[in-house]
């Protein structure tokens, strides 16, 4: 069975180095479960999409990424059983080509199904759930080696989905398919900050998924991305602009100045799903990986003052902000989810790379919305203490049980997740 000792490690962004005493890379199930059985303490390495240390161990880190993948559609029960390390970008290629369709994507389509489902990773979307709530099954490697299977309707699912690695080794993931469907997206420049906070229902209602973007400075205005179910469209033509904002005439990134190639066609030119939803197409690499990331995701009913707050820091937030983007997304039961229990705004920044730039201006970002109880993206940069985040999740103390149940020795943990265990005997 192939391993090997690395020096270090690095997360995609290149901001969190670690360095595992062992890399494990299984080429079968049966190897993976034997080293996860043997190992004291262990840690799964995705995509490497995060930008905190969630991922990060220095005890055996193991990849499941040589392992055959499988992608298994049942047409009778309109579900998918997909491999958790494979991406989006792959499964929603063959879930396309089966006739069927997921019901969201993320902005990359480059990301894992594991990595994403465990720590609430989301579209965008009003009566859209995030990618965890798709989840009707998962399967995990237990800590004796033994596959567990968590099925929608078990009393330990709602605890299960969104799990921050901490309960196992997902091997499998099960989820809900739709109809394949095709959507038109279409992009507004130069939407006023004041006609979007005025007009902010009906501008995130108007479409099947949308996206505001700002690069924030003293006077924001915001982009603003439709993604629209063809079958939902009752007009043949896009509305010529949305409350001053005019359609763009060309293609558009959502950073200024950035070449659009890698993203997924505007302009209101049918395609399938899966090459509309997300913002960029999965032959791109999205970016060098120079950036760094945060999250906060609030009540919706909150999302004008928030971004009224953050208007006042617009110049800090200018200096080092490459874009902001709000999305928005339906509530759900997931305990760790950061939409559980109320219908969510995200409030996503992408940083420029300079922590000691960035950290001062995130810090004053969250002062501004604490009083919004904002819950921050589990795989991106915070620095709200971990006790305050963790008392933001009523069912944290469920979960807790839950871990120490199905993982007594807390071999699946790590300082991040031992954190979060140490936020939660807090409250």
């Amino acid at each position: 069975m192939p391993d090997r000792t690395p020096t270090a490690l690095q997360n995609w962004a290149g901001n969190i180095r670690f360095s595992p005493s062992r890399f494990e890379a299984p080429a079968t199930l049966d190897e993976a479960r034997a080293v996860v059985a043997a190992a004291p303490r262990l840690r799964v390495l995705g995509s490497g999409h995060s930008f905190n240390t969630i991922a990060a161990s220095d005890a055996t880190m193991i990849s499941l990424a040589g392992i055959e993948p499988e992608v298994s559609i049942n047409a009778l029960t309109g579900t998918v059983r997909a491999s958790g390390w494979i991406t989006y970008a792959a499964l929603s290629d063959a879930v396309h080509r089966a006739g069927f369709a997921l019901h969201n994507m993320a902005s990359l389509p480059h990301i894992s199904i594991a990595g994403s489902i465990a720590t609430g990773t989301h579209g965008s979307g009003d009566r859209n759930g995030n990618l965890a709530t798709a989840v009707a099954a998962i399967e995990f490697i237990g800590p004796d080696g033994e596959l567990r299977t968590v099925a929608r309707g078990d009393e330990d699912f709602p605890g299960s989905v969104v799990h921050l690695g901490a309960l196992g080794v997902v091997h499998t993931v099960t989820l809900d398919l739709l109809p394949g469907f095709e959507m038109r997206q279409y992009v507004y420049d130069g939407l006023a900050f004041d006609q979007a906070l005025a007009h902010f229902d009906e501008l995130t209602s108007s479409a099947y998924s949308t996206s505001l973007f700002t690069a924030w400075g003293a006077s924001p205005v915001f982009q603003y991305w439709v993604k629209q179910r063809t079958a939902d469209q009752t007009h043949p033509f896009p509305q010529a602009n949305w409350y001053g904002a005019p359609l763009a005439d060309g293609k558009r990134h959502p950073v200024p100045g950035v070449d659009p190639e890698a993203c997924t066609v505007q302009q209101g030119q049918t395609g399938p799903w899966h090459e509309r939803l997300p913002h960029f197409k999965p032959e791109f690499t999205p970016s060098s990986g120079d950036e760094l990331q945060s999250e906060f995701l609030i009540d919706r009913a909150d999302a004008p003052a928030a971004l009224e707050a953050l208007a006042g820091l617009g110049e800090r937030l200018g200096s080092v902000v490459q874009i902001c983007e709000v999305r928005t997304m339906a509530a759900d039961d997931l305990w760790l989810s950061p939409a559980f229990g109320r219908d969510t705004v995200g409030l996503h920044f992408t940083w420029v790379s300079d922590f000691g730039a960035v950290a001062p201006v995130m810090s004053a970002a969250e002062a501004a919305l604490e009083p919004f109880s904002p819950r921050p993206h589990w795989g991106k940069l915070f620095s709200i203490p971990m006790d305050e985040v963790c008392s933001r999740y009523p069912r944290m103390g469920d979960f807790e049980k839950l871990r120490a149940r199905v993982d007594p020795e807390g071999k699946f943990g790590n300082d991040f997740s031992d954190a979060v265990a140490g936020g939660a005997a807090n409250q």
